[in-house]
């Protein structure tokens, strides 16, 4: 072969690699945008995918945290049972309210007894509620307009007149908010044991006289409830009948009880060595008896409100 030939073979080899060189490096160019279009577009649409349901969830949870209450609190005590108007007196009281809610507070509340009706005026810690409605908020949005109650408003007061069927029972109420415009479900507990002894029937509680005891030394088992909960008192008590009358002995869990008031009188120990030591008049058994008693375990001394329980079924000799 001549040396021409061998050069034109040459240029020509080169010449086609140069092409195929070409051709691939505009192929991967091509490629590559490709791949960065298709990577851009996925992208794109990824973005406008995830747009949706991230929008759907911000709304739904702008929902649900409108529908969002407080933490539910317990309402009432284990063992409560109803009581109706045929036990209470006709008669004006102040009686305590449980609410299932801290944001349905309600800082004061007079019960009227009239006519075999209970009805409860109840003074709100705020004003963030329009109407009441006697049932759950479900009755309440199905409900018919003049069957809700409306708040009266007078100054910053607001207050609430609704019905009571019974003490120490829940009752369920819905509240409608004025800001959300929605209902919202409370349960509410009129407690029994925050009204005086004077408000219930004679034949409400059971006393010396319908149990027949006579006068004596005796134990009785005694419940102490109220307060922080780290008080206690001695169970059983010394229970004494003197002429036709209960007296129990209170022995308290510390010596740091200086007096105590029982039905509206103050009652000085008898003792404060190693705890305090209190003979307490006792009305009647089977209920919870309101006491009060001031402690100076605090910085100032503080009158704290309790209620005793007196068990009748564990009276003995």
């Amino acid at each position: 072969m001549s040396a021409a030939s061998i050069k034109g073979d040459t240029m020509k080899k080169i010449s086609i690699l140069t092409v195929a060189v070409l051709v691939s490096t505009a192929f991967f160019s091509c490629s590559d945008k490709s791949e960065k279009n298709i990577s851009s577009e996925m992208q794109t649409t990824i973005a406008e995918t995830s747009t949706e349901p991230i929008t759907e969830t911000i709304t739904e949870t702008e929902t649900i945290t409108e529908k969002v209450t407080a933490a539910q609190l317990e309402v009432g005590f284990e063992g409560m049972k109803a009581i109706s108007v045929e036990s209470l007196k006709t008669g004006e009281y102040d009686i305590k309210v449980d609410s299932s809610s801290s944001m349905f507070k309600i800082t004061a509340c007079k019960l009227t007894i009239a006519d075999g009706k209970m009805t409860a005026k109840m003074t709100m810690s705020g004003s963030g509620y329009e109407y009441l409605y006697m049932g759950t908020e479900g009755e309440a949005e199905n409900g018919a307009e003049n069957d809700r109650i409306p708040a009266e408003v007078t100054g910053d007061t607001v207050e609430f007149t609704v019905p009571v069927e019974a003490l120490d029972m829940e009752i369920d109420c819905a509240a409608f908010s004025k800001r959300k415009k929605q209902w919202y479900d409370r349960k509410l507990v009129f407690r029994a044991d925050s009204l005086p002894k004077e408000a219930f029937s004679d034949d409400m509680f059971v006393t010396v006289d319908s149990l027949a005891i006579q006068d004596g030394e005796y134990r009785v088992d005694v419940k102490l409830e109220g307060g922080s909960g780290k008080a206690t008192v001695q169970s059983p008590a010394k229970l004494v009948i003197r002429e036709g009358k209960a007296f129990a002995e209170i022995i308290w869990s510390s010596n740091k009880y200086d007096y105590m008031i029982v039905n509206g009188e103050k009652i000085m120990p008898v003792s404060v060595d190693e705890f305090s030591v209190f003979e307490i008049p006792v009305d009647g058994f089977d209920y919870k008896m309101i006491v009060s008693a001031d402690t100076t375990a605090m910085s100032t001394p503080h009158e704290i409100e309790y209620t005793l329980f007196f068990d009748s079924s564990t009276i003995v000799s």
